[in-house]
């Protein structure tokens, strides 16, 4: 007996998930490479961080310049096919929708900036880590509710939810990520910044206590 394939898993749908796949394998290895020696919760930021930064120069990248110089529909070349597979999920990304290329440009060039900052600041245990962290955290989050808040005060015209894929691997999933992952960051960098501080009143009330 065939086995059946939904319509909507099509080779695109495939090739796409298998290049975001590889996407986190280079992350990985990277990290490997580069975050040996940090802590196993540093570890992972970092691998945040590197996948972060591939996304935003390797896909949003070409998509801002296809967008720049066009529109994704109009496009040729396996990013283009990539990002007309998304937009089955949120046709903005077919148009150049001016409110979604205007995020992505400030993604692309604040946000890849801010991770690769943040990334010499984990591994070399810099002062400006946590602010950092937490300034890159806002952005992604803000990003992520400029890009669907408007849309949804409107009805969401653009959302295709009617298709299983579209909805919880595209739209849910792939955004998702993107709004757990820099929260976890900002409880991260809140206790850690409040463990500062309790031990440097620990160390003032210590010195006060000596000069008593």
């Amino acid at each position: 007996m065939d086995s059946v394939v939904p319509s909507s898993l099509s080779l695109v749908s495939v090739l796409s998930l298998l290049a975001c796949s590889i996407q986190v394998l280079a992350a990985i290895l990277l990290t490997h490479r580069y975050g040996g020696r940090s802590s196993v919760k540093d570890r992972w930021i970092l691998l945040w961080l590197y996948y972060d930064v591939i996304v935003h120069l390797t896909l949003e990248g070409p998509f801002v310049y296809m967008s720049m110089v066009g529109t994704v529909q109009t496009s040729e070349g396996p990013l283009a096919e990539l990002w007309r597979e998304y937009g089955k999920a949120d046709s903005r990304w077919l148009v150049s929708d001016p409110a979604i290329v205007s995020i992505e440009i400030l993604t692309v060039v604040l946000d890849s900036l801010l991770a690769v900052l943040l990334i010499h600041a984990v591994l070399r245990d810099k002062y400006y880590r946590h602010f950092l962290q937490i300034t890159l955290s806002v952005c992604e989050l803000y990003g992520g509710w400029m890009t669907f808040c408007p849309d949804w005060l409107i009805g969401s015209p653009h959302l295709n939810t009617s298709n299983g894929l579209y909805l919880w691997v595209y739209l849910v999933f792939f955004n998702g990520v993107w709004v757990l992952v820099p929260v976890l960051l900002l409880v991260q960098s809140w206790f850690s910044l409040r463990s500062l501080h309790v031990l440097r009143t620990d160390h003032d009330i210590n010195i006060a206590k000596k000069m008593m």
